[in-house]
């Protein structure tokens, strides 16, 4: 099991209980710090203090003292007409990950809900009952609103969940079916649960987990086309990228010259040109940049998920209770806008790659890497597809962050809109993945005309393991199946690719 704490969760946790089902168990010195948390609200309740959230209105309604035998009914309320999401649901991973790391919120114990609000939340994730979350109608401040009501409903017995085939169902049955019995919210509990980022983070992490095996896979499928275009090995030489200085550049130079490392066909500076076009001389300075921007994405992620980020905090056992702004997405609407960035990037020099696979005037192979040239198109709507997507990655990396529209009466006139920077992050690595399929499929296909035998061992090795996923082109075929099976086959944390492939595949 994975303790969760409040403060102590890393990515690589999250990849246990995401994609290995991992269970969680909460730390006993966090329980006792929830427990002293929910005395101050009672206290508070008790007290007939005005603190917000706890017995006041919320938003714009912050001024409407709420009656002690209302506070009830102002919670249910707030889950109720706060579940107003549209759209697609996200993902359940992501739907898991969201209750992850709000339960690993509110552990830090500056939230006051009951033990048995955060115990319900570690049996619906170990029990694997996941919320059905519509993705869109969240602002990214004031939290997740939208998105973490449809989370909260469930724990009163409402709202849908994901069944065992992954249809969306009723939680009443499921619950039942469980054993797990829900729970009437009292005062401070539902806001508790929905004032977060949550939404954003949770997405967030799994682009993260897929952009940086995209990142790795980009070198891989590179160095490869680098065989199948015969490119110039020097540019991969230490002292140029340490003459820069970059730590992330220095490695890909590095982890690309190990790919190559024994192949034939890799020239050197004078043979055959003096050097390389951009696409190829250029691959550890482009995704390179990508990887910084990607060190930081990951920086700013394991912050933001042992981070309390609801509102009211309460503080010195209840002396001090503070309404703040750290429901606010920025700091990750940035990073998710800088990931989006970057990971087009990574498609668009992939797409460059490929054009110059298939165009017969900037290489020596077969036009269109066709046998047939003319009776066979071959690659060439292939290359088609992958300029579409990075076209439409170009519109989806507008950064989301610079927007903001004001709500609420405008009491919250400044928001993040980094739920929706997140979503789009998540678009751009779904078209990047498979731009990068394509420049596989022309790299395996290039490879060959060129002889298995003189690619370095450590891509020969590569090409069998993806013939196995994708055959070779001996004639016109629907190609979009081949791309789809490699875009999975690159996926980690697809069903499929793991069953394919084992894990020292994607190192």
């Amino acid at each position: 099991m994975i303790e969760l704490t409040g403060h102590s969760l890393t990515i690589d946790q999250l990849k246990r209980i995401l994609i290995d089902n991992e269970k969680v168990t909460i730390s006993g010195k966090s329980m006792q710090k929830v427990r002293e948390s929910r005395y101050a609200v009672d206290q508070i309740v008790s007290d007939k203090e005005t603190v917000y959230g706890i017995n006041t209105g919320f938003g714009k309604f912050s001024d409407v003292i709420i009656h002690k035998e209302d506070v009830e009914d102002l919670q249910l309320n707030l889950i109720r007409s706060h579940a107003c999401g549209v759209g697609e649901p996200f993902p359940e991973m992501v739907s898991r990950a969201m209750m992850v790391l709000r339960l690993n919120a509110l552990l830090k114990g500056f939230s006051g809900v009951r033990v048995v609000l955060v115990e319900l939340l570690a049996e619906l994730i170990n029990k694997r009952v996941h919320p059905v979350i519509p993705q869109q109608g969240s602002l990214g401040a004031s939290g997740d609103l939208a998105p973490l009501a449809h989370l909260a409903l469930v724990l009163i017995g409402e709202g849908k969940v994901y069944d065992e085939s992954g249809k969306a169902v009723d939680s009443t049955g499921v619950l039942t079916d469980k054993g797990i019995k829900p729970i009437v919210l009292q005062a401070k509990e539902g806001l508790a649960l929905i004032n977060g980022t949550q939404a954003m983070v949770a997405m967030g992490v799994v682009n993260y987990i897929e952009a940086e095996q995209l990142a790795f896979d980009s070198e891989w499928i590179a160095a490869m086309t680098m065989e199948g275009l015969e490119g110039i090995i020097d540019a991969f030489h230490p002292a140029v990228h340490e003459a820069r200085g970059y730590p992330q550049q220095i490695e890909v130079a590095k982890r690309m010259s190990e790919w190559l490392e024994g192949s034939q066909l890799i020239t050197k500076q004078g043979e055959k040109r003096v050097q390389d076009a951009y696409s190829l001389r250029c691959i550890p300075q482009v995704h390179g940049a990508s990887w910084q921007a990607l060190d930081y994405v990951k920086e700013k992620l394991e912050i933001e998920i042992n981070a309390a980020t609801d509102n009211p905090l309460i503080f010195e056992e209840g002396k001090l209770v503070i309404s703040g702004g750290n429901f606010h997405g920025q700091p990750i609407a940035l990073a998710m806008d800088f990931m989006k960035i970057a990971v087009a990037e990574l498609a668009n020099i992939s797409e460059r790659r490929v054009e110059r696979l298939v165009n017969p005037q900037l290489n020596d192979l077969p036009a269109f890497l066709s046998l047939q040239p003319g009776l066979q198109s071959g690659a060439m709507i292939m290359q088609y597809v992958a300029a579409s997507l990075v076209s439409e990655n170009k519109t989806l990396a507008h950064p989301a962050s610079v927007d903001s529209i004001p709500s609420s009466a405008n009491q919250e006139d400044h928001v993040s809109m980094g739920t929706t920077a997140s979503r789009h992050a998540s678009m751009i690595i779904q078209n990047a993945r498979r731009v990068l399929a394509i420049e596989c499929i022309c790299s395996l296909q290039a490879a060959e005309y060129k002889e298995i035998g003189n690619l370095s061992p450590k891509l020969q090795e590569k090409w069998k393991r993806m013939r196995e996923v994708v055959p070779s082109i001996t004639k016109d075929r629907v190609f979009s199946e081949d791309m789809e099976k490699v875009n999975q086959t690159l996926n980690p944390i697809s069903k499929i690719s793991s069953l394919k492939m084992k894990k020292e595949f994607y190192v």
